[in-house]
């Protein structure tokens, strides 16, 4: 027998620590090759570490929120035969630098999985029997393939409550329908109305939260926040997207109203420059980009994030609809890379239907602006002496005032409020 090492990877980019965010493995686990041990945080991105070997685990290098130096001891695993234990070549499996889901741990026999023969089984063959939910950590990220974490997310399931019955406790197609059958009656009963509680959780900041949690805190003492509020007819544009999605829909795909926002602020950036920039405020320089990288705010299990849709300034809006969406799914199924979650210029976030009436979005710093949407709702209007109904929604925007004057804020999005309003001058060149 031999001892197998796995340090902490080199991300790159002159990255010399990482945070260890969580273990999916514990000492004296029996582990299969590809399967995954951890999940480190860079600036970046969540990094998952598959194993290169089938084994034992023997050691762990770290608890979860450790800060740990490139190069350091992870994990050790017993193996057959001689090991690694003295090389010092780092296994090339786990440099990979995208937060993709886990692969499948190979099934012991020969057999094509279950989870590909699910369409062509009776549903009754193929489902186990009901189990009552898992009681995982809020942080653990359960085993399962990127087409099972997919239906998932559509189902609205969260994959932490759910029992795995594959190897190594994966989460298999057959456990989620499963897990739907149950219903929410087979949830953990709540306590009796009215009864006391004195339960307390105390809940570790780490990983991405702890991530989001600095940049929150720095964003909020670097930048001279102030935020500006501008409500807009938007019954032009909705009629408009209506009328788009019902003669172009089924070809070219639906549009919501974030490509039509990120058109309106590619064209109104033209005439506000510094807006669309990056202030470094260690060297005091403010660099304004003529390229438009729209970071898209998008809630995932793991926090916030914001992937980037690069070159939004020569993109159609279905070019922009499908980007938007691809960007989406990849973040909230933890596949966005480095690459697509950093370099942005100004951010969009939106609640959507949960966008209240008013916001005050925090900065993505080095940006020095975020354009914040909130709910449409159907209002009385008064339109030249008549009252009619009308599509209402509140822009609410945040600026940087070491760069942005509040005049140079309130005009963009005035001139934002104009083209929506007037939704053809979105496309007049």
């Amino acid at each position: 027998m031999g001892t197998h090492v796995i340090k902490m990877p080199d991300i790159g980019e002159g990255i010399a620590e990482v945070e260890l965010s969580a273990w999916h493995v514990k000492v004296g686990d029996m582990v299969v090759e590809d399967q995954l041990l951890a999940d480190v945080m860079t600036d970046k991105a969540m990094v998952d570490i598959p194993s290169p070997v089938h084994g034992k685990v023997i050691s762990l290098g770290g608890v979860p929120g450790e800060v740990m130096a490139v190069g350091s001891i992870l994990i050790s695993i017993e193996v057959e035969g001689a090991g690694n234990y003295k090389e010092s070549a780092q296994p090339a499996a786990v440099a990979d630098v995208k937060a993709e889901a886990p692969k499948a741990a190979p099934a012991p026999a020969p057999a094509p999985k279950v989870e590909t023969m699910v369409a062509s089984k009776p549903a009754a063959a193929c489902r186990p029997a009901p189990q009552a939910p898992v009681a995982r950590e809020a942080n653990e990220r359960p085993l399962a393939s990127p087409a099972v974490r997919k239906h998932a997310l559509d189902a609205g399931i969260q994959l932490r409550l759910v029992q795995g019955t594959g190897p190594a406790g994966r989460i298999l197609h057959e456990d989620l329908e499963a897990y739907l059958i149950q219903g929410p009656s087979a949830k953990p009963a709540a306590g009796a109305a009215y009864s006391e509680r004195h339960d307390e959780e105390q809940i570790p900041v780490i990983g991405m939260r702890r991530k989001i949690a600095q940049r929150m805190q720095d964003a909020t003492q670097r930048a001279a926040h102030f935020s500006y509020v501008e409500e807009i007819d938007v019954t032009a544009v909705e009629e408009l997207r209506a009328h788009l999605n019902e003669k172009h829909g089924a070809t070219r795909g639906k549009l919501t109203l974030l490509p039509f926002l990120v058109r309106a602020m590619v064209v109104a950036l033209r005439d506000f420059p510094q807006i669309n920039a990056r202030y470094d405020d260690e060297a005091q320089v403010i660099t304004r980009l003529g390229a438009v990288h729209v970071g898209i705010a998008t809630q995932a299990d793991i926090g916030l994030m914001v992937p980037v849709v690069r070159h939004a300034e020569a993109r159609s809006l279905w070019d922009s609809a499908a980007e938007i969406a691809r960007l989406a799914t990849a973040a909230r199924t933890g596949k966005a890379g480095r690459d697509e979650l950093s370099g942005s210029t100004i951010t969009l976030t939106s609640l959507g239907a949960l966008g209240g009436i008013v916001s005050t979005p925090v900065l993505n710093l080095p940006e020095v602006a975020i354009v914040g949407v909130n709910k449409i709702v159907e209002r009385p209007m008064v339109i030249k002496g008549q009252v009619v109904i009308r599509k209402m929604m509140n822009l609410s925007s945040s600026f940087d005032h070491r760069v942005v004057d509040g005049m140079d804020a309130a005009l963009f999005i005035q001139a934002i409020r104009a083209l929506l309003e007037q939704p053809a001058t979105l496309f007049m060149e």
